[in-house]
């Protein structure tokens, strides 16, 4: 997507960038080759354990098996981005297929039976030379694998040519763009790639085991390098979705724990992944909501402290004590979550109901209810309603606590829910003296239910590189269903220009940017819908 306008004009610092680059790019090639000795080591070990597993430790070698499995497809995808890398580290040159890499051509032709849609891309008819009438000549013929609406088919795209009998010109449309040049896999496929991994959380041997069942043979390495390439290709995206939503005056932010093969071992380790999202559309906002997910090993405070660096504004999170050194320089301010502090009792009362817990209960829910009738209006409105309705209630909240705190032991699980509520009692009436602030937290707990969907479904990922991949697709999908945008349309419309894409006009393709444009292609596709 570079334009060569950052390059340097003099000969030295050109030779010292080539030197640079050449060796980035014999370092890149070395990765690849232990990697692909891995892989091939990975995959005889997968079908040894397949051809094992009978018996009564079925069960264990299952579990061995798909530990296995996630681990080729993350060294395939690891494969996958650093090709993408090391083609875009080579000097620019007349073809421009060069931009990303090749794919080998398949060792065999795709099935019959698979439906054929073929895209003709003919030259116009007058000679761009001298203006004569142009012949036909010949033409190019290419095809890829496409998943449409659940089913294969094979996309052929026809490129006439033509000659001009005149000048003997010859013309022939450009390529279309396509993220994998030469590759079999259409933007479609690998969109439908893309969503059943991270969106409907299917892990890519199950999704090639689906693709068997029609015939068509996908393998899981392939896959798996395909994934690597496009999160390569779609990195810029994520990164302008990212400075976004840190643009925003207020964040919600939460993370969750994932598991993660620890490597060298035989088990799995804890790591954490954090989502950030801006959305004040429940204060009357029209500003579009965006939600980016960052990817850490553990879950020390210097992971947020980093993620929030450039951030000024409302956080709106838990009491977990890693936010706290943001809050330190006074350009973040902390709101804290009243859903959090209603679990405190909430629990308590499924366990063992008292008056006390059904007390807090009832009080809290009434100013639940007060927000409910302000969701959506403007944040001078909600203000001024919480300042009439919700303060005094919330400053009776404050000393009905501190009344019961007296009478309880300070070690009874209810006394605990109390001092949570009181530590952070500044945070939690911040809503009541600013109209964007929310009540709770929620909508940051709510982009990361696809997280705990996936958690149960599989082993989440291999490494800490495919941590990072993941937490960038889910950024994309995330937003894209923040903005009411399918991602699987999205993600086949962005994946099929992103190649050929001006680097410095790349948030142009941000969900809410599109969305038109999509909108337009789906009347189009349905016209009766």
């Amino acid at each position: 997507m570079s334009n060569g306008a950052d390059l340097p004009d003099d000969v030295d610092s050109l030779k010292a960038m080539l030197l640079e680059a050449r060796a980035s790019i014999s370092q890149m090639q070395q990765d690849m080759a232990e990697r692909d000795l891995e892989i091939e080591k990975l995959k005889a070990q997968i079908d040894k354990f397949k051809r094992m597993q009978f018996g009564s430790k079925s069960e264990k070698l299952g579990r061995v098996i798909e530990e296995l499995e996630t681990r080729l497809e993350d060294l395939s995808a690891s494969r996958g981005a650093v090709e993408m890398l090391a083609a875009r580290a080579q000097p620019e040159s007349r073809d421009k297929s060069s931009s990303t890499p090749r794919e080998r051509a398949p060792r065999e032709p795709f099935p019959d039976h698979l439906q054929r849609e073929e895209n003709v891309l003919e030259p116009d008819l007058a000679c761009p030379k001298c203006g004569a009438q142009m012949q036909p000549l010949g033409e190019d013929v290419s095809e890829q694998l496409g998943r449409i609406m659940a089913t294969f088919k094979v996309i052929r795209t026809i490129r006439r040519k033509k000659i001009c009998t005149c000048c003997r010109c010859i013309v022939q449309p450009a390529a279309p763009s396509q993220p994998i040049q030469r590759g079999i896999a259409h933007p479609s496929l690998l969109a439908d790639m893309l969503v059943g991994k991270y969106g409907d959380h299917l892990p890519l041997y199950r999704q090639s085991a689906i693709a068997a069942r029609e015939n068509v043979t996908l393998d899981t390495a392939s896959m798996g390098r395909w994934v690597g390439m496009c999160e390569a290709l779609l990195d810029p995206l994520v990164q302008a979705l990212q400075r976004y939503a840190m643009s925003g005056a207020k964040l919600h932010a939460d993370d969750t724990p994932i598991p993660v093969l620890a490597p060298g071992h035989k088990k799995t380790r804890t790591a954490r992944l954090w989502v950030y999202v801006r959305d004040d559309s429940r204060s009357g906002s029209l500003e579009p909501p965006a939600a980016w997910f960052g990817y850490s090993p553990n879950r020390r405070g210097e992971h947020p402290e980093q993620h929030l660096s450039k951030f000024k504004g409302i956080l709106q999170a838990d009491a977990y004590a890693g936010y706290h050194a943001a809050y330190e320089n006074g350009q973040i301010r902390e709101a804290a979550c009243h859903a959090h502090a209603r679990r405190k009792f909430y629990e308590i009362h499924e366990r063992t109901p008292s008056d006390t817990t059904t007390e807090a209960l009832r009080r809290i829910g009434e100013l639940y209810a007060i927000e409910a009738g302000i969701r959506g209006k403007p944040a001078h409105e909600r203000l001024r309603v919480r300042q009439e309705k919700a303060k005094p209630l919330l400053d009776s909240l404050e000393v009905w606590l501190r009344t019961k705190l007296q009478t309880l032991s300070r070690k009874s699980e209810t006394a605990k829910a109390i001092n949570y509520c009181l530590n952070q009692w500044d945070a939690l009436s911040l809503y009541c003296s600013d109209g964007m602030v929310e009540i709770d937290n929620n909508v940051a707990e709510n982009a990361l239910r696809c997280v705990a969907l996936g958690r149960r479904n599989f082993l989440f990922a291999g490494s800490d590189s495919g941590g990072d991949r993941a937490a960038a697709m889910y950024s994309l999908i995330a937003s894209c269903k923040l903005n009411d945008i399918e991602p699987r349309a999205y993600l086949c419309h962005v994946l099929s220009c992103i190649a050929d894409h001006p680097i410095n006009r790349i948030d142009e393709l941000l969900p809410w940017c599109v969305a038109e444009h999509l909108r337009d292609l789906s009347q189009r596709a349905n016209p009766t819908g």
